[in-house]
């Protein structure tokens, strides 16, 4: 009997540590207060909302107010995460996934993350950057 409980106290204690380690994994806790994130997940490299949101963050009027709203730019196209296009961890990106309840090779997706870490937007298209950064400049933080 002893033999058991103890088996299951570890058994307990391995999924708590696993479950911590999932948590520190996730990368929006590290953006907490600090930044807005906008992620993008696409299947491919090629989506027409990958390549949109490249050109538009091309554009240096766009690329000033996204730095001035303190926003980082997260994807995940085609399994692959990165955060301001540098490579994240496999167990990084799949803890960001979950995070957005989300899923590698879904159709592109678009969210913006509050400075709280809510998801504040969500939408698969018809988005611009000015109506995001519209949304952001009527947040409470940003006033």
């Amino acid at each position: 009997m002893k033999m058991l409980s103890l088996v299951g106290l570890a058994a307990t204690l391995v999924a708590g540590l696993v479950s911590l380690a999932q948590a520190a994994d996730n990368p929006l806790d590290a953006e907490r207060w600090k930044t807005r994130p906008l992620i993008l997940v696409a299947p491919t490299a090629n989506d027409p909302q990958v390549v949109k949101l490249r050109e538009a963050l091309a554009q240096p009027a766009n690329r000033e107010a996204f730095v001035e709203r303190e926003m980082v730019l997260y994807t995940v196209v085609g399994g692959a995460g990165s955060r301001n296009d540098q490579p994240l961890r496999p167990e990084q990106t799949r803890a960001l996934l979950k995070a957005l309840a989300a899923r590698a090779g879904q159709p592109a997706t678009l969210y913006l993350v509050g400075k709280d870490g809510g998801i504040k937007v969500r939408e698969e298209q018809g988005w611009s950057l000015k109506a995001l950064f519209g949304t952001i400049d009527r947040m409470p933080m940003r006033r």
